[in-house]
């Protein structure tokens, strides 16, 4: 049996970690994990976590995953759960790589043939959103998502609200419904500013409104989707498991959820998927990553039928420096970009065993450091906190 040996971190640009699982027979396998606001910490945690797993056997991947996750008596978080996925994850990749199968594979096999994809359009403070859809038409991407807003002030902000409304009504004058838009309000939309900024964007049909409210706000989804009406519900990309997205679920609010492979793990988010499934509600998993959550996530997305949609990071204006980092993209550490290429919209099924792509290791090893990302420091006005 393959037990591993050493697992090794590495963080590369614009702001992505990278884990590498080895075995003393000689394999490897690679996943990935976030939270880049608090890299110190989760590189903290996987080095906590890697001296716990030597010498434990590679293809026992639940039993480790549940030991990460709550054999320290003390569980749950973003940190301990994203360092759990990143080797979980690699986990999956030496599994499927030694027995020459895609990790789908192990999960029930693949369902469809496709998978749908969208891109971001408009920034963090979204401008030129007519413009940016139309370069990710000619891509081939008929979904796009823009955040709705920037700032937004918690009363009387109007020309926020008139803002938002007219970047919808752009979109649908250049476009009409053949673009499907999806508005992130990424938790930094006041309830107060709820109301009116949907009942202004019905008549334009996003096609989901995402993270209306922070995860600590969940128990008033009900009052939301009385407001959103006819509008598309989706959250999820902060929740870790499946216990979480069942309160979401129980609501009856929601209707779609976004768990996000590198927060959640790969087979936790199968689970997820499987869960949601018994709900009816859609799932359209959140990635905003590198190449290796990617991968991972579309394994999961190749063995669940109520998978409608994947994100990917292709040209995000993340990836262009932000915060002074040095840029990079997603296609970057990648051997074959193949796997990981949009084609009319939508991923193709990938037989390669594994998670599918291979990391160009001379890459990432030369381009790993220690960049910080800080914290983002939005504020309102009067100078409190504004979410990000």
């Amino acid at each position: 049996m393959p037990r591993i040996s050493e697992i090794t971190t590495f963080r590369v640009p614009p702001r992505w970690i990278f884990v590498k699982v080895s075995t003393d027979d000689g394999r490897t396998g690679w996943g990935e994990s976030i939270i880049p606001k608090r890299a110190g910490a989760v590189v903290a945690a996987i080095a906590d976590m890697a001296a716990n797993l030597k010498g434990m056997d590679a293809n026992r991947i639940e039993d480790i995953a549940l030991r990460l996750r709550k054999g320290a008596f003390f569980r749950h978080g973003p940190v301990l759960a994203t360092a759990a996925a990143g080797i979980e994850q690699a986990l999956w990749d030496i599994k499927g790589k030694a027995n020459g199968l895609p990790v789908h594979e192990f999960l029930g096999g693949s369902v469809r043939n496709r998978l749908r994809a969208y891109a971001w359009i408009g920034g963090d403070s979204p401008a030129d959103v007519v413009g940016h859809a139309r370069t990710r038409t000619e891509q081939g991407f008929t979904a796009v998502k823009m955040n709705a807003t920037g700032v937004i002030e918690r009363i009387g902000d109007l020309a926020a609200i008139d803002a938002a409304v007219a970047r919808m009504a752009a979109l649908r004058d250049a476009f009409g419904n053949d673009l499907d838009v999806a508005l992130d309000f990424h938790g930094r939309v006041p309830r107060s500013a709820l109301k009116p900024l949907l009942a202004e964007l019905e008549p334009y049909r996003p096609m989901w409104i995402e993270e209306p409210l922070t995860p600590e706000n969940e128990d008033t989804f009900k009052v939301l989707a009385q407001a959103a009406r006819s509008i598309p519900i989706a959250t999820g990309e902060r929740l870790t498991s499946r216990w979480e997205f069942k309160r979401v679920l129980d609501s009856g609010a929601v209707d779609i959820i976004q768990p996000d492979v590198s927060m959640t793990g790969l087979f936790e988010m199968e689970k997820i998927a499987r869960l949601a499934e018994i709900y009816d509600v859609a799932v359209a998993p959140h990635c905003p990553n590198g190449p290796i959550s990617l991968a991972a996530s579309l394994q999961v997305g190749f063995c669940c039928a109520n998978i409608v949609i994947q994100e990917q990071s292709l040209g995000l204006h993340y990836h262009a420096g932000y915060a002074g980092l040095p840029p990079g993209d997603l296609l970057d550490y990648v051997v074959d970009p193949g796997p990981l290429s949009v084609v009319d919209g939508a991923f193709q099924a990938n037989p390669a065993p594994g998670l599918g792509i291979a990391l160009d290791e001379k890459t990432v090893t030369s381009r790993d450091g220690e960049w910080r990302l800080p914290d983002a420091d939005w504020t309102h006005a009067d100078g409190t906190y504004a979410e990000w």
